[in-house]
């Protein structure tokens, strides 16, 4: 099939990689002309604008667009005078639910057919697939299905659940229409929620095993300092690496998000090169609002959530809140020895 791909940062470049290697035609165009030539000497055909890229697709078009959530609808309103009647908008990435439900609608006015396309992969897409998680038209879903095989995982990325005899072999593709317009990111939306939680916790865990030799230090002893109990039994000095690598093999705890920990504390065991800031860029905010909305306990992925606020300084004028009412009512002077 020939496709355009709009936006060419860290997923869409190598998804059109990962299209041309399985033979389908690219045009692509991104607002840095670098990024657009660094496809076209992989096999694209570069765009410099959007009316380029849709003169040189035959109808009935395919527009994949790899944009952040915040210029999803400039574009959107910029390709609808250039699209005809038939053609296919692709998002594929993280925008919320609800402004699918409104984009659907709106460019179904004009005969035109949207899919949401929640994606999965990271920077190892290229190499691994992708998860595709998809809503929108069956019809329309079909007609893509080429396209999706190519940028899912190799059939054999997992064997099948047990017991899937018989059934069909959705899932097992690596893509899964999800629904009518707006699945797939919901889908995806409750999925990077769950990788919020997921990722918390295994933070939080090393970060206890980085501190279980606290015993062994000098410890602070007035007032403002509780004492630490029992310091003979926090005496160890851990090799993080290698109980990540350990735990890799036959644990209920090995995953993927753990063979990438294993992987970075090998190559950075005091995780010295990264400063901790952990952004979000609003998945697991929608995830919430949604838990919210409809009633359904999400305590965990709330938790993980606010503490990627707190990484990047956003609880700093709560904390000396805290610190300003402890002085208030008790006199206490900040104390604290910074951690090892």
């Amino acid at each position: 099939m020939r496709i355009g791909i709009v936006g060419l940062g860290r997923m869409g470049a190598n998804m059109a990689k990962r299209l041309l290697h399985a033979g389908h035609a690219c045009v692509t165009y991104d607002v840095d002309p670098v990024a657009v030539q660094g496809l076209v000497a992989s096999g694209a055909r570069g765009a410099a604008s959007l009316t380029e890229l849709t003169q040189a697709l035959a109808l009935p078009r395919v527009v994949w667009l790899m944009l952040p959530a915040a210029v999803v609808d400039d574009t959107v309103d910029a390709l609808v005078p250039l699209l005809r009647p038939g053609d296919i908008l692709v998002d594929g990435g993280n925008s919320h639910h609800r402004d699918d439900l409104r984009r659907a609608a709106t460019l179904a006015a004009h005969g035109l057919h949207y899919v949401d396309v929640g994606t999965s992969g990271g920077v190892w897409g290229l190499a691994n697939g992708y998860c595709l998680m998809i809503g929108g038209e069956a019809d329309t879903v079909a007609r893509l299905a080429p396209i999706f095989d190519a940028l899912a995982p190799a059939a054999d990325a997992a064997p099948p659940t047990p017991g899937r005899d018989g059934r069909d072999a959705g899932a097992e593709r690596g893509w899964l229409h999800c629904g009518p317009s707006g699945a797939g990111h919901f889908v995806k939306m409750v999925h990077n929620g769950i990788e919020y939680g997921l990722m918390a916790a295994y933070a939080e865990g090393f970060g206890i095993l980085q501190r279980a030799g606290s015993g062994l230090q000098t410890q602070t002893a007035d007032a403002e300092t509780a004492p630490l109990e029992h310091p003979e039994a926090y005496r160890y000095e851990f090799d993080l690496a290698e109980i990540a690598e350990l735990w890799r093999r036959g644990s209920v705890v090995r995953s993927w998000l753990l063979d990438l920990a294993a992987h970075a504390l090998l190559q950075d065991p005091d995780l010295d090169q990264v400063q901790g800031r952990v952004a979000d860029s609003g998945e697991g905010r929608w995830t919430l609002q949604a838990a919210i909305d409809i009633g359904a306990p999400a305590p965990v992925l709330a938790t993980a959530l606010f503490a990627r606020f707190g990484s990047r300084g956003d609880a700093a004028f709560a904390n000396r809140m805290l610190s300003a009412l402890r002085r208030e009512f008790g006199g206490h002077e900040e104390r604290g020895d910074p951690a090892p």
